[in-house]
């Protein structure tokens, strides 16, 4: 057993190691409480200064975030805008955003930027680990290779990737108890990294390779969005039939095996299920082999959107309320109920879909995001009355959290057009 083997496991067995996490976002920051809750120091690194600040002066800038959470890691923690106190750092962790160009392949520039920035500040000993998701390989072609004319990797450093599985509009305490999948370069990488993370988590799974665990992360998320573009287009050919969709399912889902319920909705959105899968169809082309299902549950999960618009066009003209005249409210605006992030939201696409059909009268209500997300030309509603229900034409429940008073919607409302099941289908009701 080498002696750089033999520390690193010593530390964190004593829980001595100092963890750096790059990236305090939708990631890092949990991370960061998790790890600090379980006695580790941390460091942490963010190149938004504002976002350094708010944690310097115990204010949360995520909902899902206790500014209580935030004094906790400031006993615990250091953080900084600037990379040079990864040298003192035993354990770096990577969560930095992987978003996609234009073009809608990989953008890995966040992922480089951090390596370039770091690189000249890690030291023999250290433990490498990447959360953020990528393709295949990512971890290998954009590190691993950077890094291995430095380090003799296995024996002098670790490296390795860990897919992060945090579900937004869980309490965040559990994400301990969602299995960790964890993975290394070599069977050191792999043991310490796994010793690591089995200190914070109730269960950790092991992968065979660095991009088994890469591909596992995007085939949860594919899993997903093609489940999800599967069940909206069942919703429109439902429609289609004068059929209720969610008690079709309702139906189905009474069967003891090989049925798992999936909802409709307005379409995907957030920043994993709406990216993810073009990372992996990005490589497929690579490989020769262009994953259809991947294209095929995209489009249909856009295609979803123009049904509600259609739905909505269809009401006006019937009820002749021109389009310029017309008052929407679309209720909800985050991308999943009881969560602040509106990243990649449906309910973003149908507003500037609505506006270019000609529709400038939309307002929006949903205490999660109302402070922090602003619309050119759309009206925030701050809360709901019966009088304030009654003034549009049609309320567009595009996000059902849990705190809105569906009663009281569904009573002074002309028309709901309801993208999430949230009602039954009668009187004021439809489904879109």
């Amino acid at each position: 057993m080498n002696n750089f083997f033999k520390k690193a496991i010593s530390l964190i067995d004593n829980k001595k190691c100092t963890v750096g996490i790059i990236g305090l976002g939708y990631v890092g920051l949990p991370l960061s409480i998790l790890f600090v809750k379980n006695n580790f120091k941390i460091i942490g690194i963010d190149i938004d200064k504002n976002k350094i600040n708010k944690i310097k002066k115990n204010d949360s800038y995520l909902d899902r975030i206790s500014n209580k959470d935030i004094a906790l890691i400031n006993k615990n923690g250091k953080f900084f805008s600037n990379f040079n106190k990864i040298k003192v750092c035993d354990i770096v962790i990577i969560c930095v955003p992987t978003p996609l160009k234009i073009d809608q392949s990989p953008d890995l520039s966040f992922i480089r930027k951090t390596i370039s920035s770091i690189k000249k500040f890690l030291r023999k000993g250290q433990t490498l680990i990447l959360e953020s998701t990528s393709y295949p390989g990512t971890t290998k072609e954009e590190i691993y290779f950077k890094i291995k004319d430095k380090f003799d990797i296995g024996k002098n450093f670790f490296l390795g990737f860990s897919s992060e599985r945090i579900n937004p509009g869980k309490n965040e305490d559990s994400i301990q108890k969602v299995p960790k999948v964890v993975s290394g370069f070599s069977k050191n990488c792999l043991k310490v990294i796994s010793d690591f993370y089995g200190k914070s988590f109730n269960e950790i799974v092991i992968s065979k390779s660095v991009e088994i665990a890469e591909f596992s992360k995007l085939l949860e998320n594919i899993y997903r969005s093609v489940n999800i573009g599967f069940i909206n287009e069942m919703k429109v050919l439902a429609d289609k039939m004068n059929l209720d969709i969610f008690d079709v399912i309702d139906v189905a889902n009474t069967k003891p095996y090989g049925f798992r319920r999936f909802f409709p909705g307005p379409g995907i959105g957030g920043h994993c299920i709406p990216i993810d899968p073009n990372y992996l169809y990005w490589k497929s082309v690579k490989v020769g082999l262009p994953a259809k299902f991947i294209k095929l549950s995209a489009n249909t999960n856009i295609l979803v959107l123009n049904f509600i618009i259609k739905k909505i066009l269809k009401n006006l003209k019937y009820k002749k309320i021109s389009f310029k005249d017309s008052k929407i409210l679309i209720l909800g605006m985050s991308y999943k109920k009881n969560i602040d992030d509106f990243r990649e939201s449906a309910s973003i696409r149908l507003i500037e879909n609505l506006l270019i059909k000609g529709i400038k009268k939309i307002s929006m209500h949903d205490p999660y995001v109302d402070n922090k997300l602003n619309l050119k030309k759309i009206k925030k509603v701050y809360s709901l009355s019966s009088k304030i229900l009654q003034s549009f034409d049609i309320v567009v429940l595009m996000t059902d959290h849990d705190l809105f008073d569906y009663d009281m919607v569904k009573k002074n409302s002309k028309l709901i057009i309801d993208c999430r099941g949230r009602f039954q289908v009668k009187d004021n009701v439809q489904r879109g």
